[in-house]
C-alpha cells in the first residue's frame, strides 16, 4: 500500500551493529574442549530498531560433538559478502539455531562433513480465510526436530558445499465439535550448493543456490513456510496447508583494490511458488542488489559507503515496490589472546 511507512527520505544513526564474543579451548586429558559465546546489539522482534542485547552464538564442542546455538548446518557462513548491511543477502541461508550435532570429518584444509538436529520452527499463512474462527483455532506443532547438514570439500582454489535439511510440520484443529477436521501435517525439505572461488589474488566469487519446500525460515527474507490450499470436494477438511516451494540464489564478488581499498558487490532473490488460497498481497518475489567501496587505513580500523537496492512482487494483486538507501559504516575491531597455565 502506498505510504503505509511514510514518505520517502529517512535519516537514521546508530550503533546496534556493535558485536561482542568470546572464543576459547580447553586442553584436557582426553582432548580439547572448544566454546564461543557471542552477542550483538541488533535489536529484533519487539526490539526492533532499538540497541538490545541479541544472543547469536553459545555452543560448545568436544572432539566430533557439539551443542548449542549457532549457524545451522544447512547453511554456509562464507557465503555472505564484505558488505556493512547488517541483514546481507536475501536469498542467502542465514539463521542461528539450538542444536547437536556431530562432525565425524574435520580436516586441517577446511573440508569437513556435520550432521545435527536443530530447533524446528515455521510460520503458517491463512490466507483469504485467515478471519474465519475455525482456521484461528488452528495450532502448529513441530513432532521432530530438524534434521540438517552439508558437506564441504576444500581446496586451494576455494571450497564447494553440499547442505540439505528434512522436517516436519503439523497443524492441530484445537476447535472440538465443529463438522471440520483441519488437523493435518505436511513435510518440508530442502538442498543447497554453494562455493567460494578465488580469482588470481585479488577477487573471491561467492555463491549459494538453494530449493526446496517448507523451509522459508531458513532464508535472510522469506516469510512464510506453509500456505493455505483448497482440498478439492473434501467437506470434511476444505482446506489444507501446503509447504510453500522456494527458490533462493545469491551470486557476489569480492574485490581488493589493494591493500587499503575493496569493494563488494552482489545481487540475489528470492522465488516463492504461492498455494492458490493465499492472499493477493502474499509475498512471491524479492530481489536485493548491493555494491559499496571500503577503506582500510589502519589495522582493525574500516569505512565506508554502500548503495543498496531491493524489490518486493506480491502473489496476485499487481502490486510491488523497490526500495534504494545509502549506508555509511566506521569499524573499529579489538581482540586479545589470553593464555592460562
Amino acid at each position: 500500500m502506498a505510504n503505509q511507512f511514510g514518505q520517502d527520505g529517512h535519516f537514521y544513526l546508530s550503533a546496534r551493529q556493535s558485536r561482542l564474543g568470546v572464543k576459547g579451548t580447553l586442553p584436557t586429558s582426553n582432548g580439547d574442549v572448544k566454546g564461543q559465546f557471542e552477542f550483538d546489539m541488533f535489536g529484533v522482534g519487539a526490539d526492533a530498531g532499538q540497541t538490545t542485547i541479541r544472543l547469536r552464538h553459545a555452543w560448545g564442542q568436544w572432539k566430533q560433538v557439539g551443542a548449542g546455538q549457532t549457524n545451522t548446518q544447512f547453511m554456509d557462513g562464507d557465503v555472505f559478502p564484505n558488505t556493512i548491511e547488517y541483514w546481507g543477502p536475501n536469498g542467502m541461508l542465514f539463521v542461528r539455531l539450538p542444536q547437536v550435532f556431530w562432525e565425524p570429518i574435520a580436516k586441517e584444509d577446511g573440508t569437513n562433513l556435520r550432521l545435527a538436529i536443530e530447533a524446528p520452527g515455521a510460520s503458517g499463512d491463512a490466507g483469504v480465510f485467515a478471519d474465519r474462527v475455525e482456521l484461528q483455532n488452528v495450532k502448529g506443532r513441530y513432532p521432530s526436530p530438524d534434521f540438517t547438514g552439508h558437506y564441504r570439500i576444500a581446496r586451494k582454489q576455494g571450497y564447494l558445499q553440499v547442505g540439505g535439511v528434512v522436517r516436519k510440520i503439523a497443524w492441530d484443529d484445537t476447535l472440538p465439535n465443529d463438522k471440520f477436521d483441519l488437523n493435518g501435517s505436511t513435510w518440508g525439505w530442502g538442498i543447497s550448493g554453494s562455493s567460494n572461488v578465488k580469482v588470481k589474488s585479488m577477487d573471491t566469487i561467492r555463491m549459494q543456490f538453494t530449493y526446496g519446500e517448507g523451509i522459508q525460515n531458513y532464508f535472510n527474507d522469506a516469510p512464510i513456510d506453509v500456505g493455505l490450499k483448497s482440498n478439492g470436494n473434501n467437506a470434511i477438511t476444505p482446506v489444507t496447508g501446503k509447504a510453500l516451494p522456494i527458490f533462493g540464489m545469491v551470486v557476489a564478488l569480492d574485490h581488493n583494490w589493494n591493500d587499503k581499498w575493496s569493494t563488494a558487490t552482489f545481487y540475489s532473490r528470492v522465488d516463492v511458488t504461492n498455494s492458490d488460497l493465499q492472499a493477493p498481497n502474499a509475498y512471491k518475489t524479492g530481489q536485493y542488489a548491493v555494491a559499496n567501496l571500503l577503506c582500510t587505513p589502519a589495522k582493525n580500523v574500516m569505512m565506508g559507503g554502500e548503495l543498496q537496492w531491493a524489490k518486493r512482487n506480491n502473489f496476485s494483486d499487481g502490486f510491488s515496490s523497490h526500495d534504494t538507501r545509502i549506508q555509511f559504516s566506521f569499524k573499529y575491531s579489538f581482540s586479545a589472546k589470553v593464555v592460562g597455565g
